[in-house]
């Protein structure tokens, strides 16, 4: 067809529809731009639905969803546990493990507990033992004591059964001479005093004025003249200044028995005589020394 020629309404028509024909299968613009809008609206009406499921994860859709993942994640791996099955397990592993901690504690508490009750125990019977066996130990040292003091006590009893009593008057032919009294004026008062005492009986523990024992004459005698003597026999032997037998002078104490340990105690006069308070069968009495010679003596004046 010439270009130049006029273009009729059914030529036009024709013309248009024959491009249509042509072009359609190689101008596929109009498919394109709907696949974009359709994609497009897609992701819009995606993230819609979105959008709902984030804001509200417990909703019943997603814990539905939440299942039907779960038992997609079970089918696809079996061997597989749980994520809240281990959880639990876990979880049940670490209580029981508390208790065990807990039961091996309390067992050791009751374990130290009953030891330190044991050793308590046993700490308590040591010492009542002993506190019985020192007991048993002050009784039996008071004992021996108790048989100390009887034996004693029976010694210088046995001992001044022997003492006997001699004539007031003695001869001077067998005594020796009187040596001076050292201190004149307190000697005769003290020999003086001894001879007002004679004939009083003897009474164990008696200081006078109407009994004695032998140690009660001479501290309550020589007490007249301004000399304190303790008042056993024993103490008595440990005052004044030690003398020899053949030394004597009138006023000096005699003693028998040792120094410390004497069991009877009388006073030297002169002329080789003595007065005492000798036991419980004779009375306050002179006697010859050669009749029973004392062991030794002590000088007080």
């Amino acid at each position: 067809m010439p270009h130049n020629r006029p273009r009729t309404s059914a030529s036009v028509q024709h013309t248009h529809t024959g491009r249509r024909r042509h072009a359609a299968p190689t101008r596929p613009n109009w498919t394109r731009r709907a696949g974009i809008v359709g994609g497009v609206v897609s992701a819009i009406a995606l993230s819609g639905a979105a959008a709902p499921a984030i804001a509200d994860n417990h909703s019943p859709k997603s814990r539905a969803a939440e299942k039907v993942s779960s038992r997609t994640l079970a089918a696809s791996s079996p061997s597989s546990t749980p994520l809240s099955t281990a959880v639990t397990t876990r979880q049940a592993a670490d209580a029981i493990a508390q208790d065990a901690i807990e039961i091996s504690v309390a067992a050791a508490q009751q374990q130290a507990a009953d030891q330190a009750a044991a050793q308590a125990k046993a700490a308590a019977a040591a010492a009542a033992d002993a506190a019985a066996k020192q007991k048993a130990a002050v009784a039996a040292k008071a004992a021996k004591a108790r048989a100390t003091a009887s034996a004693i006590a029976a010694s210088r009893s046995a001992k001044r059964t022997t003492l006997t009593a001699a004539p007031v008057a003695a001869t001077s032919a067998s005594a020796p001479a009187a040596v001076a009294p050292a201190s004149g004026t307190k000697v005769d008062q003290l020999i003086a005093f001894l001879k007002s005492q004679l004939g009083k009986p003897y009474v164990y523990g008696a200081t006078g004025p109407n009994s004695y024992d032998c140690s009660g004459l001479t501290q309550v005698a020589y007490g007249t003249v301004g000399v304190n003597l303790p008042r056993t026999s024993q103490e008595q032997s440990t005052a004044g200044t030690p003398v020899a037998l053949g030394s004597l002078q009138p006023g000096d104490l005699i003693f028998w028995g040792g120094q410390g340990s004497a069991y009877h105690v009388g006073v030297f006069i002169g002329n080789g005589q003595y007065l005492d308070a000798a036991n419980s069968s004779t009375p306050v009495g002179i006697h010859q020394m050669a009749d029973y010679e004392p062991d030794w003596a002590v000088r007080v004046l």
